[in-house]
């Protein structure tokens, strides 16, 4: 071996030393590593993100089913609400046209009784001047019954 050393020094090359080659290795190594180390924690954050992309996904999805439900409770509050006041508003107005009905049937009793009595009391009663010409007889008659 010591001749190994001398003949390399006569010839003039410098070989690296087990210490240096040691340390040569031990960097390249580091290298490796880190770099390996760098490639899992972005594969570690890429699978961190693409979870919670998915969990916000599935947040918004349903939030908006829920903000659909209230929506159409809404509306179903609101028509139910509405159909309410239709069939008030058609109540009310059914009794309007009964009340106007009634009123205008009353008022047609009313005047049908004193048409009835006003014939009953006129009933008989012919007025007027007539004359009979079958023989030149003038006639006048006034014939009430009562």
């Amino acid at each position: 071996m010591a001749t190994k050393i001398v003949s390399t020094a006569i010839a003039g090359e410098t070989h690296p030393t087990d210490d240096e080659q040691y340390l040569k290795l031990e960097k390249t190594a580091i290298k490796i590593q880190s770099w390996w180390r760098g490639i899992m924690v972005r594969r570690t954050l890429l699978h961190a993100a693409l979870r919670a992309w998915v969990i916000q996904c599935w947040w918004r999805s349903l939030q908006a089913k829920m903000l659909e439900q209230r929506r159409r409770l809404a509306l179903k509050l609101y028509s139910c609400q509405e159909w309410a006041v239709v069939k008030m508003q058609a109540q009310v107005r059914m009794w309007q046209a009964r009340r106007w009905f009634l009123q205008a049937r009353q008022a047609a009793c009313i005047i049908q009784s004193h048409w009835r009595w006003y014939t009953r009391q006129t009933r008989g009663l012919i007025q007027g001047h007539y004359e009979v010409k079958a023989s030149r007889l003038e006639l006048d008659i006034e014939i009430l019954m009562t």
